[in-house]
């Protein structure tokens, strides 16, 4: 984890910004919960526990900028709150999710299930796939009986 905070620093100091301490922060929940789609409510519970000062304005706009220079990425899943994930964009084509329309689990599928796709659309309309994104909605298992 130090590693990637350095990193992280030294990313942000190329753009002129500081990983502050509560910047800092921000990022070791991200760290900790990388396989979690965090809000940014869930982002300030988190925080709040290690570092009472820190203010959910701080949190928005700490997400934010980690968008900015493409430290973490959002993901939308259709009910009008983002969702937060460590790793920068090149992390994300390769997996999609599954949401539960009755209890909102979400659930992570590895495998890049529209790569024929994307070949086919080159192939067919000679278009170049950069991203894309999946999302399945259905029920989770516990949900279904």
């Amino acid at each position: 984890m130090k590693n990637i905070i350095n990193q992280v620093g030294e990313k942000l100091k190329a753009k002129e910004y500081k990983l502050t301490p509560q910047r800092q922060q921000i990022l070791e929940v991200m760290l900790e919960n990388k396989d979690k789609h965090l809000s940014a409510e869930d982002v300030y519970t988190l925080v709040k526990r290690k570092a009472p000062d820190v203010g959910l304005a701080t949190v928005y706009r700490t997400l934010e900028l980690f968008l900015e220079h493409d430290i973490i990425h959002s993901v939308d899943f259709g009910d009008g709150r983002k969702r937060y994930e460590y790793g920068d964009n090149s992390d994300r084509h390769h997996h999609h999710h599954a949401i539960c329309l009755k209890c909102g689990k979400i659930l992570e599928i590895n495998e890049d299930l529209l790569e024929e796709l994307e070949k086919q659309v080159f192939k067919d309309y000679n278009f170049v796939v950069i991203d894309h994104e999946l999302k399945i909605f259905g029920y989770c298992g516990e949900c279904k009986r």
